[in-house]
Protein backbone atom coordinates (compact mmCIF):
# COMPACT_ATOMS: atom_id res chain seq x y z
CA UNK A 1 0.00 0.00 0.00
CA UNK A 2 1.43 3.65 -0.97
CA UNK A 3 1.78 6.17 1.64
CA UNK A 4 -1.05 8.12 0.07
CA UNK A 5 -3.49 4.92 -0.03
CA UNK A 6 -2.74 4.50 3.52
CA UNK A 7 -4.07 8.24 4.55
CA UNK A 8 -7.19 7.24 2.12
CA UNK A 9 -8.05 4.16 4.03
CA UNK A 10 -7.88 5.98 7.62
CA UNK A 11 -9.91 8.59 5.57
CA UNK A 12 -12.53 5.97 4.44
CA UNK A 13 -12.85 4.49 8.01
CA UNK A 14 -13.10 7.75 9.92
CA UNK A 15 -10.00 7.96 11.62
CA UNK A 16 -7.51 9.90 9.98
CA UNK A 17 -4.99 12.01 12.59
CA UNK A 18 -2.92 14.89 10.71
CA UNK A 19 -0.26 16.27 12.92
CA UNK A 20 0.63 19.92 12.08
CA UNK A 21 4.26 20.93 12.72
CA UNK A 22 3.17 24.37 10.88
CA UNK A 23 2.75 26.54 7.76
CA UNK A 24 5.04 29.08 8.96
CA UNK A 25 7.58 26.71 11.73
CA UNK A 26 10.47 26.81 9.66
CA UNK A 27 12.63 25.68 12.58
CA UNK A 28 14.18 22.29 11.60
CA UNK A 29 14.44 20.86 15.16
CA UNK A 30 11.57 21.66 16.25
CA UNK A 31 9.45 20.00 13.25
CA UNK A 32 11.71 17.02 13.72
CA UNK A 33 10.48 16.65 17.09
CA UNK A 34 6.87 16.74 15.51
CA UNK A 35 7.52 14.21 12.96
CA UNK A 36 8.59 11.73 15.42
CA UNK A 37 5.95 12.33 17.67
CA UNK A 38 3.49 11.89 14.63
CA UNK A 39 5.03 8.82 13.52
CA UNK A 40 5.41 7.29 16.96
CA UNK A 41 2.15 7.58 17.60
CA UNK A 42 0.69 5.85 14.60
CA UNK A 43 -1.00 9.24 13.23
CA UNK A 44 -2.29 9.08 9.62
CA UNK A 45 -0.15 11.95 8.07
CA UNK A 46 2.13 14.69 8.95
CA UNK A 47 1.53 18.72 7.90
CA UNK A 48 4.79 20.86 6.97
CA UNK A 49 5.76 23.78 5.76
CA UNK A 50 6.70 24.24 2.03
CA UNK A 51 10.52 24.52 2.93
CA UNK A 52 12.17 22.40 0.45
CA UNK A 53 15.10 21.66 3.14
CA UNK A 54 12.52 20.68 5.54
CA UNK A 55 10.26 19.03 3.20
CA UNK A 56 13.70 16.83 1.99
CA UNK A 57 14.12 16.13 5.42
CA UNK A 58 11.19 14.98 6.81
CA UNK A 59 10.73 13.07 3.80
CA UNK A 60 14.25 11.20 5.39
CA UNK A 61 12.90 10.77 8.07
CA UNK A 62 9.75 8.62 8.19
CA UNK A 63 7.73 6.93 5.40
CA UNK A 64 4.45 8.10 6.81
CA UNK A 65 2.45 10.68 4.50
CA UNK A 66 3.24 14.12 4.01
CA UNK A 67 1.46 16.94 3.80
CA UNK A 68 2.95 20.46 2.67
CA UNK A 69 1.09 23.58 3.38
CA UNK A 70 1.34 26.77 1.50
CA UNK A 71 -0.50 29.49 -0.15
CA UNK A 72 1.66 29.11 -3.08
CA UNK A 73 0.75 26.64 -5.66
CA UNK A 74 4.46 27.16 -6.90
CA UNK A 75 5.96 26.06 -3.89
CA UNK A 76 3.14 23.15 -2.97
CA UNK A 77 4.16 21.72 -6.65
CA UNK A 78 7.84 22.12 -6.13
CA UNK A 79 7.18 20.32 -2.87
CA UNK A 80 5.83 16.93 -4.69
CA UNK A 81 8.99 16.93 -6.47
CA UNK A 82 10.74 17.02 -3.08
CA UNK A 83 8.74 13.90 -2.06
CA UNK A 84 5.56 15.40 -0.77
CA UNK A 85 2.46 13.09 -0.90
CA UNK A 86 -0.21 15.50 -0.51
CA UNK A 87 -0.69 19.57 -0.52
CA UNK A 88 -2.62 21.45 1.31
CA UNK A 89 -3.67 24.88 0.21
CA UNK A 90 -4.35 26.80 3.38
CA UNK A 91 -3.89 26.21 7.03
CA UNK A 92 -5.08 29.67 6.82
CA UNK A 93 -5.94 30.81 10.25
CA UNK A 94 -2.07 30.63 11.30
CA UNK A 95 -2.09 33.76 8.58
CA UNK A 96 -4.56 35.72 9.99
CA UNK A 97 -2.41 36.75 12.92
CA UNK A 98 -0.73 38.89 10.54
CA UNK A 99 -3.67 40.68 8.92
CA UNK A 100 -3.79 37.97 5.81
CA UNK A 101 -7.17 37.18 5.05
CA UNK A 102 -8.43 35.22 1.59
CA UNK A 103 -11.78 35.79 -0.25
CA UNK A 104 -13.20 32.44 -1.45
CA UNK A 105 -12.83 33.86 -5.57
CA UNK A 106 -8.67 33.70 -3.97
CA UNK A 107 -9.20 30.32 -2.53
CA UNK A 108 -10.62 29.44 -5.80
CA UNK A 109 -8.33 30.89 -7.91
CA UNK A 110 -5.43 29.14 -6.38
CA UNK A 111 -7.26 25.75 -6.31
CA UNK A 112 -7.38 26.02 -10.13
CA UNK A 113 -3.67 26.77 -10.29
CA UNK A 114 -2.98 24.02 -7.67
CA UNK A 115 -4.48 21.70 -10.04
CA UNK A 116 -2.87 22.76 -12.88
CA UNK A 117 0.09 22.56 -11.74
CA UNK A 118 0.05 19.21 -9.76
CA UNK A 119 -1.64 16.23 -11.14
CA UNK A 120 -0.24 13.32 -9.09
CA UNK A 121 -0.21 14.22 -5.79
CA UNK A 122 -3.29 14.22 -3.31
CA UNK A 123 -4.86 17.73 -2.65
CA UNK A 124 -6.68 19.10 -0.19
CA UNK A 125 -8.00 22.88 0.19
CA UNK A 126 -8.97 24.90 3.74
CA UNK A 127 -12.09 26.70 3.28
CA UNK A 128 -11.76 29.96 5.39
CA UNK A 129 -13.26 30.12 8.62
CA UNK A 130 -13.62 33.59 8.11
CA UNK A 131 -15.78 33.63 5.46
CA UNK A 132 -20.21 33.30 5.97
CA UNK A 133 -21.25 29.67 5.92
CA UNK A 134 -23.08 30.17 2.64
CA UNK A 135 -19.55 30.99 0.97
CA UNK A 136 -17.77 28.55 2.24
CA UNK A 137 -20.72 25.94 0.91
CA UNK A 138 -20.97 27.20 -2.61
CA UNK A 139 -16.71 27.38 -2.59
CA UNK A 140 -16.77 23.68 -1.14
CA UNK A 141 -19.16 22.24 -4.66
CA UNK A 142 -16.99 24.56 -6.73
CA UNK A 143 -13.69 22.68 -5.20
CA UNK A 144 -15.67 19.75 -5.31
CA UNK A 145 -16.61 19.91 -9.04
CA UNK A 146 -12.73 21.02 -9.56
CA UNK A 147 -11.95 17.44 -8.65
CA UNK A 148 -10.08 18.38 -5.08
CA UNK A 149 -9.72 15.49 -3.11
CA UNK A 150 -10.30 16.64 0.68
CA UNK A 151 -11.64 19.82 2.31
CA UNK A 152 -10.22 21.39 5.43
CA UNK A 153 -12.62 23.56 8.13
CA UNK A 154 -10.91 25.82 10.49
CA UNK A 155 -11.88 28.23 12.96
CA UNK A 156 -10.79 31.57 13.01
CA UNK A 157 -8.10 33.96 14.93
CA UNK A 158 -8.95 36.18 17.88
CA UNK A 159 -6.88 38.54 20.01
CA UNK A 160 -9.23 37.48 22.85
CA UNK A 161 -7.93 35.84 25.69
CA UNK A 162 -10.12 32.18 25.92
CA UNK A 163 -12.31 31.21 28.62
CA UNK A 164 -10.21 29.04 31.87
CA UNK A 165 -10.47 25.23 31.27
CA UNK A 166 -12.17 22.78 29.12
CA UNK A 167 -15.22 25.39 27.92
CA UNK A 168 -11.68 27.46 26.66
CA UNK A 169 -11.18 24.65 24.64
CA UNK A 170 -14.86 24.52 23.05
CA UNK A 171 -15.21 27.70 22.52
CA UNK A 172 -11.79 27.44 20.47
CA UNK A 173 -12.90 24.67 18.00
CA UNK A 174 -17.06 25.96 18.40
CA UNK A 175 -16.59 27.53 14.68
CA UNK A 176 -14.37 24.92 12.53
CA UNK A 177 -16.62 21.96 14.43
CA UNK A 178 -20.13 23.89 13.16
CA UNK A 179 -18.80 24.61 9.84
CA UNK A 180 -17.87 20.95 9.43
CA UNK A 181 -21.35 20.40 10.08
CA UNK A 182 -22.36 22.44 7.71
CA UNK A 183 -20.36 21.66 4.91
CA UNK A 184 -21.02 17.87 5.67
CA UNK A 185 -24.60 18.29 4.95
CA UNK A 186 -24.13 20.07 1.43
CA UNK A 187 -20.59 18.10 -0.18
CA UNK A 188 -19.37 14.55 -0.71
CA UNK A 189 -15.58 15.20 0.03
CA UNK A 190 -14.48 14.10 2.97
CA UNK A 191 -13.53 16.73 5.45
CA UNK A 192 -10.82 17.12 7.74
CA UNK A 193 -11.60 19.42 10.86
CA UNK A 194 -8.74 21.66 11.97
CA UNK A 195 -8.16 24.83 14.30
CA UNK A 196 -8.58 24.14 18.20
CA UNK A 197 -8.79 20.51 17.56
CA UNK A 198 -6.85 18.33 20.82
CA UNK A 199 -8.40 15.34 23.01
CA UNK A 200 -10.59 17.51 24.22
CA UNK A 201 -12.33 18.44 21.45
CA UNK A 202 -11.71 15.66 18.78
CA UNK A 203 -14.43 13.50 19.82
CA UNK A 204 -16.44 16.71 18.85
CA UNK A 205 -15.40 17.01 15.58
CA UNK A 206 -15.63 13.11 14.13
CA UNK A 207 -19.03 13.30 15.46
CA UNK A 208 -19.69 16.97 13.45
CA UNK A 209 -19.21 14.89 10.25
CA UNK A 210 -15.72 14.80 9.88
CA UNK A 211 -13.66 11.84 8.40
CA UNK A 212 -10.21 13.26 10.21
CA UNK A 213 -8.70 15.93 12.16
CA UNK A 214 -6.29 18.09 11.67
CA UNK A 215 -4.06 18.76 15.33
CA UNK A 216 -1.61 21.94 15.62
CA UNK A 217 -0.91 23.63 18.18
CA UNK A 218 -1.60 21.11 21.10
CA UNK A 219 0.87 18.91 19.85
CA UNK A 220 3.55 21.21 18.10
CA UNK A 221 3.10 23.96 21.34
CA UNK A 222 4.56 21.27 23.86
CA UNK A 223 8.22 21.51 24.77
CA UNK A 224 9.08 18.06 25.01
CA UNK A 225 9.08 14.94 22.90
CA UNK A 226 7.47 12.50 25.56
CA UNK A 227 4.56 15.21 25.66
CA UNK A 228 4.00 15.51 22.38
CA UNK A 229 4.40 11.49 21.86
CA UNK A 230 1.25 11.16 24.45
CA UNK A 231 -1.03 13.89 22.99
CA UNK A 232 -0.46 12.27 19.48
CA UNK A 233 -1.36 8.97 20.86
CA UNK A 234 -4.08 10.18 22.35
CA UNK A 235 -6.02 11.68 19.64
CA UNK A 236 -4.77 8.22 17.50
CA UNK A 237 -6.57 6.38 20.14
CA UNK A 238 -9.70 9.00 20.06
CA UNK A 239 -9.83 8.47 16.37
CA UNK A 240 -9.55 4.96 16.35
CA UNK A 241 -12.35 4.48 19.05
CA UNK A 242 -14.33 6.61 16.62
CA UNK A 243 -13.46 4.21 13.57
CA UNK A 244 -15.20 1.36 15.69
CA UNK A 245 -18.49 3.01 16.42
CA UNK A 246 -19.05 4.07 12.45
CA UNK A 247 -20.40 0.85 11.75
CA UNK A 248 -22.43 0.67 14.54
CA UNK A 249 -23.96 4.31 12.98
CA UNK A 250 -24.78 2.91 9.82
Amino acid sequence: MSRIESFKRALNEKRAVKIIAGIDNFDAEKVKKVVMAASGSGASAIDICADAEIVKMVRSLTDMPIFVSSTDPVELAHAVELGADAVELGNFDALYKKGISYSASQVLSLAKRTKELISDAYICITVPGELEIGEQIELARELENLGIDLIQTEGHFSNEAPSAGVRGLIERAELTISNTIELSRNIDLPIMTSTGINPTTASLAFAAGASAIGCGSCVNKLDSEISMLAVSKSLVEIANRNAQLVPELV
